[in-house]
Formats: structure tokens, sequence, C-alpha cells
């Protein structure tokens, strides 16, 4: 599940605090960044929409999900977000970055040769990931349990020193989410969502004493158990739940199965419905050469997001179709905030390292060991 870019460092919240309203201020740990991303999203819809009439749309890399921060925003939406916001720019030493953490190191951006794209062989793929996510250890997870996953992953944005604005990445880091099955506990540690290192909470209800309802852009383990596996019943309801989100429905399809195969917890059984409605998606393709962000080859299901001209590569090993990691990779010349992105940057890349059962809030696998 994918987050945002829109992140302030400590500094940069209490500086703005003042020029929110006095609920906002008093939001529970973690809640800010929720509030946040929901806004970043509407900001990005707003723009797109208004900018469509013009065919002059801002290039957008992944549609918006939680809590996985895996939407590069527009640098033009990151500046007006924090004139919205906290009414300032985002800034720390007078060095615009993206909203990125100031404690996570940054260089040039990432990049990759563009692999050639082709339907050939797109069908026996998916069906070949799929037995392999079938005959994966796959257990169910009880009451008290947590989902735990780790990764790691880097971004590249636009970073602003002294006027001159150029392209940068973060450095690659890890990611840890713990899930309750019902989805309403749990914890994320992620330096670049994060204000300590201690992470953050990501339980409900809500300050309101509201708890979000469980959605396919936002999913839990409870509520994956309950989908259909009708590949083409759970394609009519992705498409329903995600209505407006996005470049184009088809590709918010593709992001949302995506979000579901990075970062959640699918019955075994769901498996093969993913992939199967995936493959009814127009426009999905196979690209023979995608690596993950620790670099391991493999073989990627992907889509051309035709608006930002970014393309969503999901990445399995070549022999076993194991599922590596993801990532978005700019495939057409797009201009953002004055800098030139050019054809081969990779805009997100993620590689998941483990996926498994817990017994508790916080607690990793080489503790139940």
């Amino acid at each position: 599940m994918k987050a945002t870019d829109c992140e302030q460092t400590p500094a940069e919240w209490e500086e703005s605090a003042s020029l929110l309203p006095l609920t906002a201020r008093e939001l529970p740990a973690g809640r800010h960044q929720f509030h946040m991303e929901h806004l970043m999203a509407q900001i990005e819809q707003d723009i797109h929409r208004s900018e469509g009439a013009t065919k002059a749309a801002p290039p957008k890399s992944r549609g918006f999900r939680l809590p996985r921060p895996a939407l590069t925003l527009p640098a033009m939406v990151l500046t007006l977000a924090g004139t919205v916001v906290a009414g300032t720019v985002l800034t720390e030493g007078g060095t615009h970055s993206g909203g990125q953490r100031s404690d996570v190191a940054t260089g040039p951006a990432l990049t990759t040769l563009v692999g050639a794209s082709t339907t050939k062989g797109l069908p026996q793929l998916l069906d070949q990931a799929s037995a392999a996510a079938a005959n994966e250890a796959h257990p169910s997870v009880k009451p008290g349990q947590y989902i735990y996953i780790e990764s790691k992953s880097a971004r590249t944005y636009v970073k602003t020193v002294d006027d001159k604005s150029s392209l940068a990445s973060n450095a690659l880091h890890q990611r840890q989410i713990w899930q309750s099955p019902d989805g309403t506990k749990g914890w994320l540690i992620d330096p670049t969502v994060n204000r300590t290192s201690e992470g953050e909470t990501l339980s409900l209800p809500d300050e309101q004493g509201n708890t979000p309802k469980a959605s396919v852009g936002h999913p839990s383990y409870d509520f994956l158990s309950q989908l259909t596996t009708d590949p083409d019943q759970l394609l009519k309801l992705i498409y329903k739940e995600t209505k407006g989100q996005g470049n184009t429905p088809d590709q918010q399809a593709f992001s949302t199965i995506g979000g579901l195969l990075a970062e959640s917890y699918p019955p075994a059984e769901l498996y093969p419905a993913l992939f199967k409605a995936a493959a009814k998606i127009p426009g999905v393709v196979r690209v023979n050469d995608a690596q993950d962000a620790l670099g391991r080859s493999g073989v990627a299901v992907a889509r051309l997001d035709e608006t930002g001209g970014t393309r969503e590569e999901w990445i399995f090993d070549k022999k076993t179709h194991v599922f590596l990691g993801d990532r978005t990779v700019q495939v057409k010349k797009t201009f953002e905030y004055g800098v030139t992105v050019k054809p081969g940057t990779i805009r997100y890349t993620s590689a998941i390292i483990k996926r498994t059962i817990v017994d508790g809030m916080k607690q990793t696998p080489a503790q139940t060991s």
C-alpha cells in the first residue's frame, strides 16, 4: 500500500503547527501523515483535472495508496501543499527537497535501461507467477498476530538548492510495517516518513473516533479474505472502488493490484484471481529485463501510464517466478519543476525482503526464532 513524498521534519512541523487548526495540531502520533497524504492526493487530482483541458497534466508515477510511499508527486504539487498545509514551502536550511526527510542521504537520480515490452508470453508469465505464489508457505493470520513486511526502497524527486533544481534520489533504506488482520492496529518504520527513528503508529480509530473501512486501496487481511476469487468480479470491484482515482481507470486498477502484491498479505487463493484480473486490463505487457531495488534480475509484468510517461513494473524472479518487488520507470521524457526527467529515470523502486507472520507489534522474525 502505497503514501507520498510530502513529509515534514519535526522542526518544520513545529514551525507550521501554529498555522493549523487546533484539532490538527493535537492529532495522535502517526495521524498527521495520514491527513497530509489525503490532502496531497486531492490536490494532485484537482490539478490533474484543471490542466487536463490543455493536455498539460503534471506527471504522476503511481496511484494514491496508504501507507506505502509509492506515489511521486510533482514538485508543483508539493510546493502548493506546503503553502496550503503549512503556509510555507517545505525547506531545510534553504533547501527544498521535495518533502524528503533531511536525515535520509541523497545522491544522483537512479537510472536504468528501459527494457523492451511485449505482449508475447504475458499470459504464461502471469500463470507462472500465480503458481509460484500458491506454492509459497502461506499460513493464516490468527487474532493477535501481525503481518510483518520488510522491504528496501528508494525514490527520485526534484531537489532545489539556492534556486537551482535537479533530480536526486534518496538512499536505499529499510522499511518495516506491521499490520493486524483486521487493519485496526499497525506500526511503520520508514526514515522517509517517520519523524522519529522509533517509527509511528498506524493504529485506528482516528482522532474523531472513526475506523475507516478497508478497501482495495487500503486493505486488511480480513478484507482480502472476503474478496471474490472470480477474476471478472474482482476486476469489476477494483474499477468501482478506484473510480476517479489516478490518471486513468485502467492504470489505477493496475496500480491497485500492484499495491496488493507489494505490501499486503493476500490469502493464497486470491493470488490466481489477482493475476488473471491483471491480464484483463488493457495495455498490460511483459518486460523481459528488469531489476528490483536490490539489483536482483527478473522479468516484469508492466503497464505504461500514458499521462505521465511512466511504466509501473511488477518484478518476478526469472526462474522461480516469485515476486521480488516493483518499480516505476520514466519511459518518456517529461519536465518537472523546470527539470528534465529523462527516459530511464527510476521514479520509485522497492524490493521485498521478508513477508511473514509475527506474534506481536514491532516484533521481527529474528525475535521469534
